[in-house]
C-alpha cells in the first residue's frame, strides 16, 4: 500500500474522530474514484461514526464525505459545494469546448483538483461543482477557455435531468459477469474487457473492482475510467440459446 494512500486514510480517520468527539461536522475535499476506494477501506476503523456522501447534485461522481449526523449534533449543515455556471460570452463565436478544455483552464489557475468536483458540459455551457471556498477565486480569475471568453456565476438552478442523462441499453451476455457485461456495452472483446480490470480502471459504486468474474447487482453504478459510466438494471429475460438480456442505463 502506498504511503500516500495510507496518509489519506489517516486523514479520513482524523476527520471522523474530530466530528465524533467534538460534535460538529467535518468535511473531506472532493474525492475521485481512487480516493473513494481508500475511504471504503477504513470502514472498520470508523465504525459507529455516521457520515454522508454528496457531490453537489445527484449523479455526481466526485464526492465529498461529511462526518456527523443532524440527529446527534442537533442541527444540519450543508456541504460546502456550489455550482458555477460557465457560459461563452458569445456562443456564435465560441470554440467547441470539452471537459479537457475546462479542466485545463481551471488547473492553469493553480488550484488543486481536490477543490473541484464534476465538470459537466451541455450545449457548450459548463457546470463546475466546486468547493465554496475556492469558487470566488475561480469566478474572478477564469475569463477565457481556449480562445473563448467566458462569464462565470454561481447558479442555484442545476438541471440534473440534463446534466446526468442516461440512455437505456439492452445487451445479450452469456453470463452475469462484469467482464461479459462491459465487453458488450463498450463494444470490446472479452480479452480487452478483462484488461480494464488489470489496469485498475473499473469501479463499482466508487470502489475499485479487480474481479472480472464478479456478478453485478441490480442498481450497481459501474464506472470505467476513460470509457464512461453506467447503472446495471439486471436482466429481464433469457434467449432461446440461454443468453441473458441485460439492461443498463448508460450516462450520455
Amino acid at each position: 500500500m502506498s504511503e500516500e494512500n495510507e496518509l489519506l486514510k489517516k486523514r479520513f480517520i482524523e476527520l471522523a474522530m474530530k466530528a465524533d468527539r467534538g460534535a460538529y461536522y467535518t468535511f473531506t475535499d472532493f474525492l475521485g474514484l481512487p480516493e473513494q476506494t481508500a475511504f471504503s477501506e477504513i470502514g472498520s476503523r470508523i465504525r459507529g461514526i455516521k457520515y454522508s456522501l454528496f457531490g453537489g447534485a445527484p449523479g455526481c461522481e466526485r464526492i465529498m464525505v461529511r462526518f456527523g449526523d443532524p440527529d446527534e449534533i442537533g442541527y444540519d449543515q450543508p456541504f460546502p459545494i456550489v455550482c458555477i455556471l460557465a457560459e461563452p460570452v458569445s456562443q456564435k463565436f465560441a470554440d467547441k469546448l470539452t471537459h479537457r478544455d475546462f479542466l485545463g483552464a481551471l488547473m492553469n489557475l493553480g488550484i488543486e483538483r481536490s477543490t473541484l468536483g464534476d465538470i459537466v458540459i451541455r450545449d457548450n455551457v459548463g457546470y463546475i461543482f466546486a468547493s465554496s471556498d475556492i469558487a470566488p477565486y475561480v469566478i474572478s480569475e477564469l475569463t477565457r477557455i481556449r480562445n473563448t471568453d467566458v462569464r462565470l456565476s454561481i447558479t442555484e438552478e442545476i438541471p440534473t435531468d440534463t446534466l446526468f442523462k442516461t440512455e437505456e441499453r439492452r445487451v445479450q451476455i452469456s453470463s452475469e459477469r462484469l467482464d461479459a457485461l462491459l465487453a458488450r456495452v463498450l463494444c470490446l472483446s472479452r480479452e480487452d474487457s478483462q484488461k480494464l480490470f488489470a489496469r485498475g480502471l473499473v469501479y463499482i459504486n466508487g470502489v475499485l473492482c479487480q474481479s472480472v468474474s464478479r456478478a453485478p447487482k441490480e442498481g450497481d453504478k459501474i464506472s470505467v475510467r476513460g470509457f464512461g459510466k453506467m447503472i446495471y438494471r439486471g436482466f429481464d429475460s433469457l434467449t432461446k440459446k440461454g443468453k441473458l438480456n441485460a439492461v443498463v442505463e448508460v450516462y450520455v
